[in-house]
């Protein structure tokens, strides 16, 4: 049993409740479940209004938990801290790192939560990395779920973390994607690694076009219009 609450927060990923059941296995408690909300934003915004708790747990709808993870272990977040990032497994190139990754957050940092293309770095205050790994983050579940992993990550790399990532780590990262081959989809987590950097390179002109990386029916155009209507659910 932990002492934060928990929110799944799903869309459209075609494992999703099996991972919220897991989710729920794991931590030990009722795991609230948002899904369906269009608007990365608005979404991350809601799930501060279904706890009631000020700290509680966070995990992305294709999470897939490690089993052994201690919840009850967890230690509050300091004064000043707004999140706490472990790592998840990448299963296309093998990389550890937050991407996907389980979080512990304030509900207050998210109601004052300010504007950032990667959404959750627009957090007040610091934010922590925590070295351990918490489980793998299954994005691979379809060829469109791949290939958008793959896109929107590597076009906010080659923006430039809004993080604070030294550059070294950038680079190696977007080599690894760019190079992914293991797993289900790899190559379209590949070729969406690739369409994300040359997306980057087109975008520095209007800045306002990264707003689109959020915006899922925008995504899936752009996937279908260099892939064909491949089928979401592999």
């Amino acid at each position: 049993m932990t002492l934060f609450d928990a929110v799944f927060l799903s869309y459209d990923e075609p494992m999703a409740n099996s991972l919220h059941s897991r989710l729920q296995r794991t931590l030990g408690g009722t795991v609230k479940r948002l899904h369906g909300v269009h608007g990365m934003r608005r979404a991350y915004r809601l799930c501060a209004e279904v706890v009631d708790r000020e700290q509680f747990f966070l995990a992305d709808g294709d999470f897939a938990i490690d089993n052994g993870f201690d919840a009850s272990g967890v230690e509050p977040l300091a004064e000043g801290v707004s999140m706490r990032v472990w790592q998840a497994v990448n299963p296309v190139n093998g990389l550890s790192y937050g991407y996907g990754g389980l979080k512990l957050i304030r509900r207050s940092a998210l109601r004052e939560m300010g504007e950032a293309v990667d959404v959750l770095a627009a957090l007040p205050g610091r934010i922590e990395f925590a070295p351990q790994r918490a489980g793998i983050t299954r994005f691979n579940q379809s060829p469109f779920h791949a290939w958008k992993a793959g896109f929107r990550e590597c076009a906010m790399l080659a923006r430039g973390s809004e993080y604070g990532m030294a550059d070294d780590d950038a680079r190696q990262r977007l080599q690894a994607w760019t190079a992914s081959r293991e797993g289900e989809f790899a190559a379209y987590a590949a070729a969406g690694a690739r369409e994300g950097v040359a997306f980057t390179r087109e975008a520095v002109r209007d800045v306002k076009q990264f707003d689109q990386l959020n915006d899922p029916v925008w995504l899936r155009e752009r996937f279908t219009a260099a892939h064909g209507d491949q089928a979401v659910s592999g």
